[in-house]
């Protein structure tokens, strides 16, 4: 076999492995949904100090090897060890941009006591919405965010299709405007994008965009990093 033909079947070969990584995430975007909703339900009557989550596929946990191995389930296991038996209601959905989070999951917070909110949001933004309205609404979200909450800001892994580096200045700016908004109203911030960082190697999902279980353990320490020490006492 000549070299460019070992290119062109090992490149082959690389695009079937995305496919299938991806593929095999949009099983997990139904079935984990699924998991969470089961999940919702069982928080809404228990007892015990309430976790709200708002955000996207990554809140959702897609690319672990479960629903409960993602930053959300990681992040429980730690409130939960201190002996208090925190709940959490994970409003996230898949593919969600911060529109989503405006339209449909903060109303839900009406008539809700949580003792903390997180918010993740604006990865599907960076190609999906315009610079001007994404900055819009992100000033929105965090405006209307309660202030028990915990702002996540963002990272992109420059594996996916090279897109990440391409777009890293874009994404600079705006965890500096998620800083300096979530500052104004005295809200700390996660951030992931200090924990999350290159090398990526055995940290993303196949679909080389989602974390994995190890790459959910950095968002997870970002989060943890940034709990008011009511809630996760530092040792």
């Amino acid at each position: 076999m000549r070299w460019g033909e070992a290119e062109r079947s090992s490149s082959r070969l690389a695009l079937g492995r995305w496919l299938d990584g991806v593929a095999y995430v949009d099983v997990q975007a139904r079935t984990y949904a699924e998991f969470w909703n089961r999940q919702n339900e069982q928080a809404l009557t228990a007892d015990g100090p309430l976790w709200v989550v708002l955000g996207d596929s990554t809140a959702q946990g897609l690319g672990a090897s479960s629903p409960l191995h993602g930053y959300v389930g990681q992040v429980l296991r730690a409130l939960r060890a201190t002996g208090t038996p925190w709940r959490v209601l994970n409003l996230s959905r898949s593919g969600a941009q911060t529109r989503h989070v405006l339209d449909d999951q903060l109303p839900l917070l009406e008539g809700l006591q949580p003792a903390l909110v997180t918010c993740g949001i604006g990865s599907n933004d960076i190609l999906g919405t315009t610079p001007k309205r994404f900055r819009r609404h992100l000033r929105q979200v965090i405006g209307r965010l309660p202030t028990s909450s915990v702002v996540m800001d963002l990272t992109v892994p420059d594996r996916f299709w090279h897109i990440g580096g391409a777009v890293s200045p874009y994404v600079s700016g705006i965890n500096q405007l998620i800083g300096s908004t979530a500052a104004e109203r005295g809200l700390p911030v996660a951030e992931v994008s200090r924990y999350a960082r290159p090398p990526w190697r055995g940290l993303l999902a196949p679909d080389k965009f989602h974390p994995n279980n190890f790459g959910y353990r950095r968002h997870a320490d970002a989060l943890r990093a940034a709990l008011p020490e009511t809630h996760l006492p530092r040792y």
